[in-house]
């Protein structure tokens, strides 16, 4: 027999997963700001985009350090421990991808991605932004579910789940197209590797997202 959550803890874990699900989702729309200022050479305030970056993913690192200190021992969940803390695992990714792009791009001076690269850039950013941005909403319809366990509210999340994976699908295209577009761009041997790691890097954002949504999965089906 399950038992719901609230009965159990005065705060339910998920909502300390939405609150980090939150930082998340700020963390991506600081991020598209910050690669769209730096492919421009009119913006100088990339660094400060960045460091809004680390600043968010700090914040969201003493959230998961509460939820893995907090969490109650000996004490029945309607989730498995090691499935909810894999589920923060890959949450959490999604914040280091993010963060390690624009370390990588910090390496370099502003104005290193050839303006032939610049569209297919931004297309493979708003592609990988949309999971992230999901993983909210997925996180807020599980918490309903967990306190009721109502089959409407289940089909709901494995409902986003289904759409986070097609999300990622559609990302791994544009990381695709870009990858391809690099090797045919005419530039010195450090920026094609370069352009070439970013790709790899904010690919993975996506990657982290669907599987957050695979271990949510997981957890509605025990």
């Amino acid at each position: 027999m399950r038992i719901p959550l609230l009965s159990l803890f005065t705060r339910s874990p998920f909502d300390e997963l939405q609150e980090h699900a939150e930082k998340v989702k700020e963390c991506a729309w600081a991020f598209q700001q910050a690669i769209e200022c730096y492919a421009s050479s009119k913006c100088e305030v990339f660094e400060d985009h960045r460091q809004q970056v680390i600043k968010l993913e700090h914040e969201a690192d003493d959230i998961k350090r509460g939820i893995r200190g907090h969490l109650p021992k000996n004490v029945m969940l309607p989730v498995e421990k090691f499935q909810l803390f894999r589920y923060l695992r890959e949450q959490d990714s999604v914040l280091d991808s993010v963060q390690e792009s624009l370390n990588w791009l910090s390496y370099r001076p502003h104005n290193g991605i050839p303006e032939s690269l610049e569209r297919d850039l931004f297309l493979l950013v708003d592609a990988v932004v949309e999971p992230t941005e999901e993983l909210s909403r997925m996180v807020g319809e599980a918490r309903l579910y967990f306190k009721t366990f109502s089959e409407k509210q289940r089909s709901k999340v494995k409902a986003i789940i289904s759409n986070i994976r097609q999300m990622e699908h559609e990302a791994d295209q544009r990381e695709h197209a870009l990858l391809r577009k690099i090797f045919q761009v005419e530039a010195d041997p450090v920026t094609v590797l370069h352009m070439l790691k970013l790709a790899e890097i904010i690919g993975s954002v996506a990657d982290h997202a669907e599987n957050a949504g695979d271990m949510m999965r997981a957890m509605l089906s025990r």
